[in-house]
């Protein structure tokens, strides 16, 4: 008589074929958005690049919404899989009443902020702005169906993003070669997801007290980071010349292909991160994460040639021999944000302090003294580093009290 599989095998096998599907999906949209970027590389203008790289990091910025809308979801319906249904009716309204703030705020702060990224029109980060909308409620059905472990319709929601960003951005980039006209191809793209996860989405809304507050402790986490893992983009637009933001932002390709490789990790052990006992879960995926960073720094060490091709070819040859910094920094950020997601699954707010106090050094750094390039990119990795080592010493203790209010359902 045949024996039923051990309940400890059967989570594993289950874990490795969703982290299969997820990895599949986010590769395809992570290609999705570096297709897109080899494409801008490719056709813009060295200047004109270095403005979408910031305009770009804009929208990360504006979007962290989106992102604890997803995480705040996922780890609700992962602990009470009952309440799913009132949840995303939750998620849903969330998410339209963040994306259509976002669009005001950064719409407001366009005046501000085109001469700071040396704009000549405010209306890219008019689009920027309008673009999280969209955003903000593909990380509401995502975290539905992260919650819910329905790997399927969460790989089909990162695929149609892959796709919408780089059919419609490219499309976008080749009718008129401008930064304005990329980012309306990416607003445009950024709907596409939604309609792939519409079913996932209720509009019924249900008074909680308690979630609002939960997205609004994420929100502040996820914008920590955010301005951390974007603060050089930004900072290079700022302090470099011209050619040199241009030179960075071809190198930030890396940086984020090393970001986003390992991301599924944190996608498919999130639902267990939230629940108790997850110490050994946290170990492993933090171990995958550095050894995927590790393999990716390698790679462009020893084939520059290859991550010059891939970041947009000979005019970029300047930067080729310092590439694998770029992924280094991509790397150990991706460190970062896996234990910014475990922190998040368990509603541990320490981590926020650490990633403020980050981006204020880089900043320090990056401002007051003479930086070039590989000074700033060093900057970032150093800073990162010690930022991943002192919140890996943080998960090892016990959460003192919980992130946001610990009440209203």
């Amino acid at each position: 008589m045949p024996t039923e599989p051990s309940r400890s095998r059967r989570p594993a096998a289950e874990t490795v074929s969703a982290g299969g599907r997820v990895a599949a999906a986010m590769m395809v949209q992570n290609i999705g958005a570096y297709g897109f970027n080899l494409v801008a590389a490719r056709i813009l203008d060295v200047p004109d690049l270095g403005a979408l790289t910031a305009l770009l990091g804009v929208i990360l910025v504006a979007n962290v919404g989106m992102l604890a809308v997803q995480t705040t979801t996922a780890r609700r319906i992962a602990v009470k899989p009952d309440d799913a249904e009132a949840i995303a009716g939750r998620a849903t309204v969330t998410a339209l009443v963040i994306g259509l703030a976002a669009t005001v705020v950064v719409a407001l702060a366009s005046p501000v902020l085109a001469p700071v990224l040396q704009l000549d029109s405010v209306w890219p980060l008019v689009l920027c702005g309008a673009t999280v909308l969209p955003l903000t409620l593909m990380g509401a059905a995502a975290g539905v169906a992260q919650g819910q472990q329905r790997w399927g319709a969460l790989s089909v929601i990162y695929v149609a993003n892959g796709v919408g960003r780089v059919v419609l951005g490219t499309a976008a980039i080749l009718v008129v070669a401008t930064p304005t006209a990329a980012i309306a191809g990416v607003l445009v793209g950024a709907w596409v997801p939604v309609l792939a996860g519409i079913r996932l989405l209720h509009l019924r809304h249900v008074r909680s007290v308690g979630y609002m507050w939960e997205v609004a402790a994420g929100s502040h986490a996820m914008l920590a980071f955010l301005v951390l893992s974007n603060l050089d983009a930004l900072l290079g637009r700022a302090v470099l010349t011209e050619h040199e933001s241009g030179l960075y932002g071809a190198g930030l390709i890396l940086t984020k292909a090393a970001l986003f490789l390992p991301q599924f990790v944190a996608i498919v052990v999130f639902p267990r991160l939230a629940k108790a006992g997850a110490d050994r879960a946290r170990s492993r995926a933090v171990a995958a994460v550095a050894v995927l960073g590790l393999i990716a720094t390698a790679m462009t060490a020893l084939l520059p040639w290859l991550a010059l091709i891939l970041v947009g070819g000979d005019k970029y040859v300047e930067v080729e021999g310092r590439l694998w910094l770029f992924a280094l920094e991509g790397s150990v950020l991706a460190l970062v944000q896996l234990l910014v997601f475990d922190a998040l699954a368990r509603r541990s707010h320490t981590i926020v302090a650490l990633l403020w106090g980050a981006s204020v050094v880089v900043g320090g750094v990056t401002l007051l003294t003479p930086i070039g390039i590989t000074g700033l990119t060093l900057t970032m990795t150093l800073t990162a580093s010690v930022v991943a080592a002192i919140a890996w010493v943080l998960a090892q203790r016990p959460v003192g009290r919980p992130m946001g209010r610990p009440v209203g359902g």
